[in-house]
């Protein structure tokens, strides 16, 4: 429903940086129980830790101003004497 992949989601829960739903055991394996509230939430929140190391470093890009470039002397070739 949100079109990430179960294991991105989990990745998600254990960095916590989802709030992990509730858990509900089936046979031997442990599933977690998604409510449409909970995926609404999980909607708003994507945006903003999906591709963390694109936006990561962007706040600090902003207050970094660009160094005014300076001319750079270019090296002549010397005439050969014949």
């Amino acid at each position: 429903m949100l079109g990430l992949d179960p294991s991105t989601l989990s990745r998600y829960i254990k960095a916590k940086k989802l709030p992990a739903p509730s858990i509900v055991e089936v046979g031997s394996a442990s599933l977690h129980a998604w409510t449409e509230a909970e995926i609404e939430n999980v909607r708003k929140l994507l945006p903003r830790i999906a591709n963390g190391r694109k936006t990561r470093y962007s706040k600090l890009r902003e207050k970094q101003t660009a160094q005014p470039k300076k001319a750079v002397p270019r090296k002549t070739k010397a005439k050969k004497k014949t």
